[in-house]
């Protein structure tokens, strides 16, 4: 890939999983940046993972709330918009707030984009957004027509994802704001909350404890996962690269069942903890895979890091820290 020399990039909420997975892959691979602004309430927390001091470019902080408008007025050329992610529990505790947090902070994101002529802004959005994989189809490919129920709250933050897609569209249409979305699914990496609702970390979480690793359900819920560095890659590559109002899954096609992952996960101890599995099989299995072709064939961005080396690196991370 061409390197973009001396660029400067805005990341939205870029204290969660997505925003520290951007910036240490920008650390490690050194894509010639000028400078990386972050935006977020506590933009502070960073100084606990990262040493700043010794990146190859340079990291300015903006505290505030992605829901007031931005009034920063220096010079940006590319911007990624993360927004609330769905790592945290508000989605569950709060759906009115979740859906605040997608939707006005991509309103002003837009808003800040369409008056600062930005040249390309990334929206991160989810897999969610497709509502629950039927029966019929194996991988969600882009153009698949479903949609969560927008009858449920436990869904806002799926419905908040695609109503902000749509608010990206029409300031395209109506602004020419130049954007670019990436439908993102499930992940593994250093900066995954282990305590979230991601069963990946919460598997980490227990071997890291020295406890069985717990399955709540019944094993059957089929899942991939990308590592966090092939995540950033391609990310950044849809930000340089992507098709002006299109979308790209961004996720891993190698599906696994919930079981197979704890056992998985299991083997990449020294002391290999027990499995236990608490529900019983009820005849339906729900799948979230998506179809990766799209940003493989026009993109060239393919995976790189197999599972297993990908969850014996996130776990080599916390057995350090």
């Amino acid at each position: 890939m061409k390197k973009n020399h001396n660029k400067t990039i805005l990341i939205t909420c870029g204290t969660g999983f997505f925003g520290k997975s951007i910036i240490s892959y920008f650390k490690k691979e050194n894509p010639r940046l000028k400078k990386i602004i972050v935006l977020s309430r506590n933009p502070q927390k960073l100084d606990n993972i990262f040493n700043t001091n010794n990146f190859p470019f340079e990291i300015e902080y903006i505290k505030q709330d992605i829901r007031e408008p931005i009034k920063y007025s220096e010079p940006i050329d590319y911007l990624i918009h993360t927004g609330a992610e769905s790592s945290t529990s508000v989605g569950v505790s709060n759906p009115i707030l979740m859906m605040d947090l997608v939707l006005k902070g991509t309103k002003n994101i837009l808003e800040y984009a369409k008056q600062q002529k930005i040249k390309r802004l990334l929206f991160i959005s989810s897999g969610a957004v497709y509502g629950k994989q039927t029966r019929n189809i194996n991988y969600i490919p882009e153009e698949y027509l479903g949609a969560p129920d927008p009858l449920n709250p436990l869904n806002a933050y799926g419905c908040a994802k695609r109503q902000a897609e749509n608010l990206c569209a029409l300031y395209h249409h109506h602004y020419g704001v130049n954007y670019s979305v990436a439908r993102c699914f499930t992940f593994v990496g250093q900066y995954l909350p282990l305590d979230a609702h991601f069963a990946i970390g919460n598997f980490i979480r227990d071997g890291l404890n020295g406890g069985s690793i717990v399955v709540t359900g019944n094993g059957t819920t089929v899942r991939s996962y990308l590592y966090a560095d092939d995540l950033a890659k391609s990310l950044w590559t849809i930000l340089l690269k992507g098709n002006t109002g299109e979308a790209y899954n961004v996720g891993s096609d190698e599906a696994i069942s919930i079981s197979d992952l704890a056992h998985l996960v299991s083997s990449c101890f020294d002391d290999k903890p027990e499995v236990i599995i608490k529900g019983k099989p009820d005849g339906e299995i729900d799948r979230y895979v998506p179809r990766v072709e799209k940003i493989k064939n026009e993109l060239c961005v393919s995976e790189r890091m197999t599972l297993v080396d990908g969850i014996k690196r996130t776990i080599d991370f916390h057995m350090k820290n």
